[in-house]
């Protein structure tokens, strides 16, 4: 049972309220109410959001690819540092890498995370005698940390648009649809060990890095479920996606894959207006990460009509250079500001922009990760966060502003408490494993940074 002084229902703010959980989902709320002498008491209660996108083991890399070489640097240089990187991880880093960073994301809010997962074979692009290895070391990393996860396998056999060969810092990705299809099942095997509300979903990694053919065979031979999918992050992509297929990359795809609402697109940075709208009212939702977004340069996201559009969304930290909930919502608006030369411009009509970005990104991420939750109400899984209202940053703001104040004025320091699918993970502010899985992924940086 949690006690809270206030919560953010989905009916609106409420006082004193109780939220009873069982068996991962929320069975009852009361309001109104006196805690209970065995009740988990905190302030001020929310739904808490899904980290939609990342790539834990990049984790690693942050701070190494800050250094301006000779020459313009861009996305394509990062991601050439990048494979380089790779070559040395070993399932064991891998391992202790993903727990690090799934400890720090619920310590900076979030409930689950959408691991899009491509890194799958030996150095040099021999599999490993399990050829779900690695998947299931992602399904370890959510286990000692009881993270909700959803595990997305990436199909990657392509190095570029057009069916260009793998290149050798891409062979540790590489998969045909059969051995990809193989490496799936092994995937759900691993995750089938996990609480209920684990599962696995699939990722075509790009248009560049599959083909029509591939893409439509392997969507076919796993049914429903989230399809998650890189689109239109960089210019160069949406150049070579339409020289090869006749059409722009959000474009080809609405068009051509039998996109539904299951889906996630991620960045769709460089859209027209028109693929904005028709991608706000496919049902789909926008994978939105912008502190990455930010580091790599990508450019922003088209955000105001594609609200004014209906269009769902969410956050993800991606290479998570920065593992910070707030920081993502806060510079998804301010890019927006910074573009249009405006404020407040992520809200439809008026309207608290803090709340827009929040309870949106809660629903949209719920949608994406194919998770029941998003909201605090009867039946939801019991992914709920606690923060701490009296916080120098909130404790000024009334009821209708915390989530402006939360946003825009505060740091993850304000959250307190994390429950994943019931899983009470967070209390006082840390991860009760932090020092074990703390030192474990400090022991695989020695041995990673060793090794290169």
């Amino acid at each position: 049972m949690i006690f809270a002084k206030q919560a953010k229902l989905s009916t609106g703010w409420a006082p004193n309220v109780r939220v009873t959980h069982a068996n991962g989902r929320i069975t009852a709320i009361a309001v109104g109410q006196s805690p209970d002498s065995a009740d988990t008491c905190v302030d001020t209660l929310l739904p808490a959001l899904g980290n939609l996108h990342s790539h834990s083991f990049q984790r690693a890399m942050a701070g190494m690819t800050e250094y301006r070489k000779a020459g313009k640097d861009s996305f394509w240089t990062w991601r050439d540092l990048m494979y380089r990187f790779t070559a040395n991880l070993t399932p064991e880093h891998i391992e202790a890498i993903a727990a690090f960073v799934f400890l720090e994301m619920q310590e900076a809010g979030y409930a689950s995370v959408g691991e899009f997962h491509y890194l799958h074979h030996q150095a040099g692009g021999a599999p490993y005698e399990d050829l779900g290895e690695l998947s299931g070391r992602i399904a370890a990393a959510a286990a000692s940390t009881g993270i909700g996860l959803t595990h997305l396998p990436v199909l990657y056999s392509y190095g570029g648009a057009g069916r260009v060969p793998l290149e050798a810092g891409q062979a540790r990705f590489g998969n045909s649809v059969d051995r990809f299809n193989a490496l799936v099942a092994r995937a759900r095997e691993a995750v089938a060990q996990l609480p209920a509300d684990c599962h696995v979903g699939l990722a075509p990694h790009s248009l560049r890095a599959t083909s029509p053919e591939d893409l439509a065979a392997v969507l076919a031979a796993h049914g429903t479920g989230p399809v998650h999918i890189h689109i239109a992050e960089q210019p160069k992509e949406v150049a070579d996606i339409h020289a090869w297929l006749g059409a722009r990359p959000v474009e080809w795809l609405l068009a051509n894959a039998g996109v539904t609402p299951d889906w996630c697109l991620i960045h769709a940075t460089h859209m027209t207006a028109e693929e904005t709208i028709t991608m706000a009212k496919s049902g789909v939702v926008a994978g939105l990460c912008p502190v990455t977004e930010a580091n790599l340069g990508d450019g922003p996201f088209n955000g105001p009509s594609y609200l004014a559009a209906g269009g769902a969304f969410g956050v993800g930290s991606d290479s998570n250079v920065l593992i910070s909930l707030t920081e993502e919502l806060r510079i998804l608006e301010y890019s927006q500001r910074l573009r249009d030369v405006a404020r407040n411009v992520m809200v439809v009509g008026e309207g608290s922009v803090g709340e827009t970005l929040y309870m949106g990104a809660a629903k949209g991420g719920a949608q994406a990760l194919g998770r029941g939750a998003g909201e605090i109400a009867v039946g939801a899984l019991a992914d709920v966060v606690a923060i701490d209202s009296n916080a120098p940053s909130l404790c000024a703001l009334h009821q209708d502003q915390i989530l402006d104040g939360l946003v825009f004025a505060s740091k993850d320091t304000v959250v307190t408490d994390v429950w994943s699918a019931g899983r009470h993970m967070v209390q006082s502010g840390r991860h009760i494993k932090r020092d074990e899985i703390t030192r474990g992924y400090k022991a695989a940086l020695q041995s990673l940074m060793a090794a290169m």
